[in-house]
């Protein structure tokens, strides 16, 4: 700047009237100025010494709200909290169908199963003769949780960081910051405690009442802690002189529930390695649960570290501050910016597999076999609620990988002539990649089956279902909304699942027919839709007296760009003379009517817990009503045929008799037609060429510590996609600083002749 000063200067003669015209001049050359030497610089959201490491950097889009293992339960949540605990199951990386293998267990448990004479049955008895089922499990040695401040020893051994009051936590405000830490080796004990904490009154887990069905005695055991925690809140406020509908304040002085108080026969100790889940019944599934963040072991320490008040009053809890044995551990929570995760330098020994499927050794998924996982040492989660941002973000090459949103959809896929999907130009030199996986979930349109208009079982009201069925074109939504990233779904269980089948096998037949000639199904006309609706007592969507049918559609779609699929479904239903009344509502209120059965139709989904058709046709099973019992059965469908049908099923192994007993209960929900199947949306995944190991798995959450990241080629790329293009406003600066010399020449001239005079 001062260079380029000293030049006008010099060429204008210098003087007083360079100094009068430095200033606005001076602001022009300082802008152009800090333009030319990187005033420019791209939005880079990381430090420059970030630009070589070797970290994983992704989003989020909201906050998670639980990170207590016993509490999460969403796929929010879960992204963050399978990285860091370890459940004793895992699924296999590679392998599908879908495989269970040990965590930080020896071997996958195989149940034994005793009858009630309390002999030992075969592995392949009925579910009816089955009246314990025993899970024996055997933690592995060595394995060692995280550095944390809960295994802290003083001079005596004692716990160093326990009765802390609020002046000990000066200048601490997340785990991090205390000085001493320690570790422990992770032990069997740790897995009955977190067993234990799923019935605990005060964390409120959501799979309690999943639970209490099959764990031997868990309900009489969570019965037992609701007494003591009401009598310990009776005790409280008969001290603090309060009345029975008023309750203490809690922050400062949180209830310890002495789990051991009362026996759990669920769950029987053997040894520091080895302990036994048993079930009252035979349940086949239950080995998927073992896998879920909910079976994650919790040390005793942290369970008592986090129940003081002075940490709570910090908001300093097992519900921001995780400890687990898991690859990573949580290095920065701040949940309205970024979710920082370093590597755990405790983690114990894994290995990227060694096998998988068909094809991935040709796609490069085992050249690391063997090799000690995981890859990244980072992982940085930015808090990004805008989809353009960030989507621009992950083209400038900051964010490793990226979903597509309709915003991009077209700037980044299209379809080719056979109708696959693949990847624009504009992606392919970049050198990103397209992933695809069929996500095993269901979104439907339900209806309210204790509703008078829309509900019922007689053959009218099923007729009228099967019309809107058939009315409602998925076909239609899923290339709409949902740029084609769908599959029209026949019944609850989507592809994958065990009782999915394929081809003219797994058609609908109230809604689709089968061309023999391109061997796909298609949709029942309009026509025969109409015809339903005047056998069911509407012709034309009118009743006997001429008055119009209305239904109303509850949904909690809120946002803008909802308006468009409810204009959709108005739209599509106005084709048979329904009247379609939306009723959109916040959530809360929108999971109120849902409750209390306030709705005709509405707008859900159903992601799997795990890879089992019992995970979906239990969404419609009496038993599960949302009305009557708060179940996920939020259409209150009851059939009795189909309900004991599921009762036969539900507990088996797969097997054609297995497979058998699930057609005949599709056949029956079709017919009935409870819901509009809906879709089975498949996802679209986009990486950069500097990542791989990269195979989509929908049931693992857990899947961060396989991925490998090429910093040298990130941070050189980044480079290149993110220089500045200087030339332009060089130009620009040239005609701003040529443009001014003529003014400085006249006032030269005019000081000279000043002078003169």
């Amino acid at each position: 700047m001062v260079t380029l000063l000293n030049s006008l200067r010099k060429y204008a003669g210098g003087g007083a009237t360079i100094k009068r015209l430095s200033a606005p001049l001076g602001g022009v050359l300082l802008i152009v100025f800090l333009i030319l030497s990187g005033g420019c610089t791209p939005n880079d959201p990381y430090r420059a010494s970030e630009a070589g490491a070797n970290t994983f950097y992704s989003t989020f889009f909201e906050p998670p709200k639980h990170l207590d293992p016993a509490r999460a339960y969403s796929s929010e949540e879960y992204d963050f909290l399978a990285q860091i605990y370890e459940p004793p199951l895992q699924y296999h990386y590679l392998k599908r169908p879908y495989e269970l293998i040990p965590s930080t267990i020896e071997e996958v448990p195989v149940p034994a199963y005793y009858g009630r004479d309390g002999k030992r049955l075969p592995h392949d008895s009925g579910p009816e003769k089955v009246s314990k089922a025993v899970y024996e499990i055997r933690v592995k040695k060595g394995v060692l949780y995280q550095d944390h401040p809960a295994f802290a020893k003083g001079p005596t051994g004692s716990p160093l960081y326990m009765n802390l009051s609020p002046s000990d936590l000066k200048g601490i405000d997340e785990v991090s910051d205390f000085k001493v830490k320690g570790t422990r080796e992770l032990k069997s004990d740790d897995y009955i405690l977190e067993i234990m904490r799923l019935a605990d009154p005060e964390i409120e887990s959501p799979v309690l009442p999943i639970f209490e069905k099959y764990i031997l005695g868990l309900k009489e055991y969570s019965e037992a802690l609701r007494r003591d925690l009401d009598g310990i809140r009776k005790e409280r406020r008969a001290k603090a002189g309060l009345s029975y509908n008023q309750e203490a304040d809690e922050k400062e002085n949180p209830v310890i529930l002495d789990y051991r108080k009362h026996k759990l026969p669920g769950i029987e100790r053997v040894d520091d390695y080895t302990f036994r889940i048993i079930l009252k019944t035979k349940y086949p599934q239950f080995v998927y649960w073992l896998a879920m963040p909910f079976f994650s072991p919790i040390p005793e320490e942290a369970h008592l570290f986090y129940k003081q008040g002075a940490l709570a009053d910090k908001n300093i809890t097992i519900d921001r501050f995780p400890i687990g044995t898991g690859p990573y551990m949580m290095e920065t929570f701040n949940p309205n910016m970024e979710i920082v995760l370093a590597g755990n330098p405790n983690f114990h020994y894994e290995e990227f597999p060694k096998e998988g499927e068909a094809g991935d050794a040709q796609k490069g998924l085992l050249k690391d076999a063997g090799v000690r996982l995981p890859f990244a040492e980072r992982l940085v989660f930015k808090l990004e609620q805008e989809v353009i941002p960030r989507w621009n973000k992950f083209l400038q090459g900051y964010y490793d990988n990226s979903g597509i949103t309709s915003d991009s959809f077209d700037q980044a896929v299209s379809f080719s002539a056979a109708g696959e999907a693949e990847l624009t130009e504009a992606m392919k030199e970049k050198g990103i990649t397209l992933q695809t996986s069929v996500r095993p979930s269901i979104y439907y349109t339900g209806f309210n089956m204790l509703d008078e208009s829309i509900g019922g079982y007689s053959t009218e009201k099923q007729k009228l279902r099967q019309a809107i069925s058939i009315a409602l074109d998925f076909e239609e939504y899923i290339e709409i909304f949902n740029n084609g990233r769908g599959i029209p779904a026949m019944s609850p269980i989507p592809p994958g699942i065990f009782g999915h089948a394929e081809g003219e096998e797994g058609v609908n037949p109230y809604v689709y027919e089968w061309d023999d000639a391109k061997k796909r199904p298609f949709r029942k006309s309009l026509e025969y839709a109409r015809k339903l609706m005047r056998e069911a007592g509407y012709p034309n969507g009118r009743d006997k007296s001429g008055r119009p049918l209305v239904i109303t559609f509850d949904n909690p779609w809120t946002g803008a760009d909802s308006t468009p699929m409810i204009n959709w479904y108005i739209k599509r239903m106005r084709l048979l003379g329904i009247q379609l009344e939306n009723r959109t509502t916040d959530y809360n209120r929108f999971q109120e009517k849902m409750l209390k059965g306030n709705f005709q139709m509405f707008s859900w989904g159903w992601n799997a817990d795990y890879p089992d058709p019992e995970n979906f046709l239990f969404l419609l099973i009496g038993s599960n009503s949302k009305v009557k019992f708060q179940g996920e059965n939020v259409s209150n469908y009851s059939n009795p045929e189909f309900d004991r049908l599921f009762k036969v099923m539900e507990n088996m192994d797969n097997s054609p008799a297995r497979l058998k007993i699930i057609d005949e209960m599709l056949d029956i929900a079709q017919k009935d037609s409870p819901w509009v199947w809906g879709h089975h949306p498949v996802a679209f995944g986009l990486y950069h060429r500097w990542m791989s190991n990269i195979k989509p798995n929908s049931m693992a959450n857990n899947t961060m510590k396989y991925i490998k990241i090429d910093p040298e080629l990130r941070k050189n790329l980044r480079g290149e996609w993110n220089s500045p293009n200087l030339w332009p406003i060089a130009i620009i600066a040239a005609i701003l600083i040529l443009g001014s010399v003529p003014a400085i020449i006249s006032v030269r001239r005019k000081r000279l002749g000043k002078a003169k005079r």
